[in-house]
């Protein structure tokens, strides 16, 4: 093994070794291992004049449209102001060509209630509660009536169908939706605990089968302008692009991630990402992730460093 060839944890040489694994970054950590926990309170920037959007947004009750390239922080806004505004977990849609409005606001498992109703009769039980096996999905628990709004993230609502935009206007406009499975309940019925998509778990009561919010939520919907939305979805919306962070903006961030002694010696790293930045190769994680490579000792130049390494990664921080 050469000099500062210590980074190679996999050598492909077949030779079985225990190893020392390094800390993880810190955009790669989890809590404990506890479902729900993963470490989401990562430093954020933005600018100023962005940032006012968010609270136009946030006092027009609007959903709030953010754009922009891979890597520019679109996700991770809504953790952001999940965790500014002391807003609890944030509750995520990811949306795909599959996706449902009907998904996003709940489930009914109809083949579970009824193999557990028959399963009961058998045994002479009463028969289970329809509350166990009807679930809100993102958009159902963050209408759920409360004193202080939740944040959801709709990510990725440009991979969606077509009609998706359209179908979310309603449930937007109106706070509301209902569930006929358990709007048909007779009156005696009319209050029923349901599950919820919360992370941190729980139950909540839904009457007449009507779920209406009190405060409507920070919705945070992003977008990789695939393809353009609906005039009418977007007159609803507040629309926020982000812009692709210049030299300062990137040491601001690695700083702020990796502390600032992580910008000593990067000089070449930055130069290069931003040479090759332009023809939408790389985006801002992928620098933060070479970076810490590098201060993790590997021994690559910075082209060798973005090309060989972390050329096809992506997601954002």
């Amino acid at each position: 093994m050469t000099e500062n060839d210590g980074w190679r944890l996999f050598r492909g040489d077949r030779t079985a070794r225990q190893v020392d694994f390094p800390e993880a970054p810190p955009w790669r950590q989890f809590a404990n291992g506890t479902p729900g926990t993963r470490v989401r309170h990562r430093p954020y920037l933005i600018g100023r004049t962005e940032a006012d959007v968010v609270s136009a947004a946030l006092h027009l009750r609007r959903p709030l449209l953010v754009t922009g390239h891979p890597g520019t922080g679109k996700s991770s806004l809504a953790h952001a102001v999940a965790h500014e505004l002391s807003l609890g977990p944030v509750l995520q849609w990811p949306v795909n060509s599959r996706s449902v409005l009907k998904d996003a606001l709940y489930g009914y498992d109809a083949i579970g209630r009824l193999r557990e109703t028959h399963l009961r009769q058998e045994r002479g039980a009463p028969e289970p509660d329809i509350g166990t096996f009807v679930r809100l999905g993102p958009l159902g628990t963050a209408l759920v009536p409360r004193e202080r709004p939740r944040v959801l993230l709709v990510d990725e609502l440009d991979k969606g169908d077509v009609d998706l935009p359209n179908d979310l206007l309603t449930v937007f406009e109106e706070g509301e939706f209902e569930i006929p499975e358990l709007s048909r309940l007779p009156e005696a019925q009319s209050e029923v605990p349901v599950l919820t998509h919360d992370p941190e778990g729980g139950r909540v009561t839904v009457t007449r089968g009507v779920v209406r919010c009190r405060e409507f939520p920070v919705v945070v919907i992003t977008s990789n302008g695939e393809r353009d939305f609906p005039p009418a979805f977007l007159r609803r919306c507040v629309r926020l692009d982000l812009p692709d962070p210049d030299e300062e903006r990137l040491r601001d961030i690695v700083a702020a991630h990796l502390g600032e002694g992580a910008l000593e010696g990067v000089d070449d790293l930055l130069h290069a990402f931003l040479n090759r930045r332009a023809p939408g190769e790389l985006a801002t994680d992928q620098l933060l992730n070479a970076v810490f490579l590098r201060k993790g000792g590997v021994n690559l130049n910075a082209e060798g460093l973005l090309d060989a390494v972390l050329h096809r990664l992506g997601g954002s921080v």
